[in-house]
């Protein structure tokens, strides 16, 4: 499947079974959250976390785009917001809503820096760092625009598009090497949706003759008994 521009399209990976680090997560929200200068959520009376998490993320994304939407050369969003908010992008479980950390930073930080940032994460030797950042690169793409009722992009955003075309190549090759060396599978889970089959990844020397994992809970995605290069050309993203 591919998009108007001719680029393979991008598919969310499923937030499952990702190792459980809540508590770390929790205890990094509550540093942002003083560190922004945001007041500290009430907790929800019915101990549900997940709406803490909520009221904890949107917090912290709506001080640090209202300071981006703000900042000049002299008075620059904090430099030290920066870390802290791109482990959250990577710590947050849910691909959804990770994008309330990782759009308010390439607001103000600079949407390159944001994405070599998750690509350090995705060649990291963490397998839970590794699903973090495939989840968080989903987010870290320029939108491209259409005027209404065209078909054909407006050359500004399509410019904006292509100036990144060098990150997103190094995307695809790092994350199909991650998703071969990596034998954690909810890894690969996050990785494999957003893996663009294409004869050029597939004819990697590299790449061509290590064996997959099987999934056995995902039939159809990955021929155990093939090698990756053979598999990947036929593959079949989802079953």
């Amino acid at each position: 499947m591919t998009s108007n521009s001719g680029e393979p399209i991008l598919l969310q990976p499923l937030p499952e079974r990702t190792t459980d680090r809540s508590a770390t997560y929790a205890s990094l929200l509550r540093e942002l959250l003083d560190l922004v200068g945001a007041e500290l959520p009430i907790e929800d009376e019915s101990g549900v976390d997940s709406l803490w998490h909520h009221r904890a993320r949107k917090a912290v994304g709506d001080i640090v785009t209202r300071c981006a939407e703000d900042a000049s050369e002299g008075d620059p969003v904090p430099e030290q917001w920066y870390e802290p908010l791109m482990r959250a992008a990577i710590l947050e479980p849910n691909p959804s809503y990770n994008r309330q950390f990782v759009k308010p930073a390439v607001q103000a930080f600079g949407r390159r820096r944001v994405k070599l940032t998750v690509l350090a994460y995705l060649d990291s030797d963490d397998a839970a760092d590794i699903a973090g950042a495939a989840r968080a690169w989903y987010w870290t793409h320029v939108p491209v625009t259409y005027p209404a009722g065209s078909d054909t992009p407006t050359a500004e955003s399509l410019a904006e598009y292509e100036a990144f075309s060098d990150l997103r190549e190094r995307y695809r090759h790092t994350a199909l090497r991650r998703f071969v060396a990596v034998t954690d599978l909810d890894a690969r889970r996050c990785i494999l949706p957003g893996l663009p089959v294409t004869a050029a990844l597939a004819a990697d020397q590299s790449i061509v003759g290590t064996r997959a994992h099987a999934d056995e809970r995902a039939p159809g995605m990955i021929d155990a008994d093939g090698v990756v290069g053979s598999a990947l050309a036929g593959a079949r993203l989802f079953c």
